[in-house]
């Protein structure tokens, strides 16, 4: 477990259900500022069910998701405090990159949209496409804007459902060097993926899960990839 002080997200005891199906069970890791976190496993281990508890998006049948840190003890997750990132991407294909951004933004309720779409922009290296239509980018610079919108309210902790899924490989490399600055800046990236050599080349600390249940939690290094 990370040191409580270091903690910008609690996992303690998650466990979800769909009907008598038990998607994720007591399930519990802390994640570290700045620490790039891959979850593996195979199909319906319940990757998208932790990540979707993790930003709110489910509630835990029990067990609970808490941000650490003063003012932040006990919190539930918020789009304020985690950005979630899923795997289609949630965009307005007629509409311009700036376009998208500026709506996601007073969907919000960022206090200066303007200002965060400006630094969105620079910050995924998209300001010379900012007038483009969504529907003219390529996937990896679609990718960029919809991560974009999940870092719009400045979260402490970025939520990732395979990323680099529908990308080549010059675009997924391009993806990575954007998230490792990401988390060298501070923010805490939670990412899933089926790619084993992604989760050991991208990763500080690994968490495999299967059939709901958390079966390894630690560096790539020390992980039996056999599993």
């Amino acid at each position: 477990m990370v040191d409580g002080a270091a903690a910008t997200l609690r996992a303690q005891l998650l466990t979800h259900r769909f009907g008598p199906r038990v998607a994720l069970s007591e399930v519990s890791f802390d994640v570290a500022a700045g620490e790039l976190l891959a979850v593996i496993g195979p199909n319906g281990a319940g990757k998208t069910t932790l990540l979707s508890v993790l930003a709110g998006v489910l509630r835990p049948t029990s067990g609970t998701v808490q941000l650490p840190g003063p003012g932040h003890e006990g919190e539930r997750p918020s789009s304020r405090t985690v950005g979630w990132v899923p795997q289609q991407p949630a965009l307005y294909a007629k509409l311009s990159v700036a376009e998208n951004l500026r709506l996601f933004a007073r969907l919000e309720r960022v206090p200066d949209p303007e200002r965060s779409v400006r630094e969105m922009l620079e910050q995924t290296g998209l300001s010379e496409r900012a007038g483009d239509q969504v529907k003219e980018l390529s996937g990896g610079n679609q990718q960029r804007v919809n991560i974009a919108i999940g870092l719009l309210s400045g979260p402490r902790v970025l939520l990732l459902d395979e990323p680099s899924s529908a990308l080549d490989p010059r675009q997924r490399a391009r993806l990575w060097e954007f998230i490792a600055r990401l988390a060298e800046g501070g923010t805490s990236v939670v990412y899933s993926t089926h790619d084993v050599l992604e989760a050991q080349h991208h990763a500080d600390r690994v968490l495999a899960l299967d059939e709901g249940r958390l079966v390894f939690a630690g560096a790539p290094a020390a992980m039996d990839w056999s599993y």
